[in-house]
């Protein structure tokens, strides 16, 4: 016969795989129920950066570019930004009135920033509006607010470049005090959509 001990171990062992069943049943269907609103909530932020980027717009469609080959592309130009998907820019007739191009910056000061950036058909950035930062609040984080974000706006240049002084140049962009990795990170996203347009995308505009 079993001892008395071998029985209670042998119980508590049960006790712990019916709870860890029930407990991987019910934590499965609270993913089922929250991952939709998860997604509907990711992609109405998204849509609301491209429109923040692109207001006049109609719609967006996916351009299904082959993102590995253009990151290859970002890391042999010696970016260490990623894009994440293109967008066409869409009037009401149809007819594509420039890109949002869709950027992780890594080189953050805490962590990666997510960004979406519109480009005019001619080049003319329109700007950027961040949907992922974990910056430092009232520093990095700073990069959300409109006096760092209006640098970029209506700009048409070959690159920004981040300077701690006062920006002289189109293509100067006064660094936020206290947070240049920050917006140095910002400018070369930037940059590497800026990148992007130019060798994919200009001549299907």
């Amino acid at each position: 016969m079993k001892s008395n001990a071998t029985k209670k171990i042998l119980h508590d062992a049960l006790i712990l795989t019916a709870f860890t069943l029930v407990l991987g049943f019910v934590l499965g269907g609270v993913h089922e129920i929250t991952k939709d609103r998860i997604l509907a909530s990711e992609l109405a932020t998204e849509e609301a950066a491209y429109r923040a980027v692109f207001a006049e717009a109609s719609a967006f469609e996916d351009l299904g570019k082959a993102m590995e080959e253009i990151n290859l592309f970002l890391e042999q130009n010696g970016y260490k930004d990623s894009i994440k998907s293109i967008k066409a820019a869409k009037d009401a007739s149809g007819e594509t009135l420039g890109y949002v191009v869709n950027v992780v910056a890594n080189d953050g000061s805490q962590s990666s920033i997510t960004f979406s950036v519109g480009i005019e058909s001619d080049g003319t950035v329109n700007g950027y509006c961040i949907t992922d930062i974990s910056e430092t609040p009232g520093l990095g984080s700073k990069a959300e607010e409109e006096e760092f974000a209006a640098q970029f706006r209506e700009k048409d240049v070959e690159s920004f470049e981040v300077v701690k002084s006062d920006a002289d140049d189109a293509e100067e962009i006064e660094a936020i005090t206290g947070a240049t990795i920050t917006s140095r990170a910002m400018a070369n996203g930037v940059n590497a959509a800026v990148e992007v347009f130019k060798e994919y995308l200009q001549d299907a505009s």
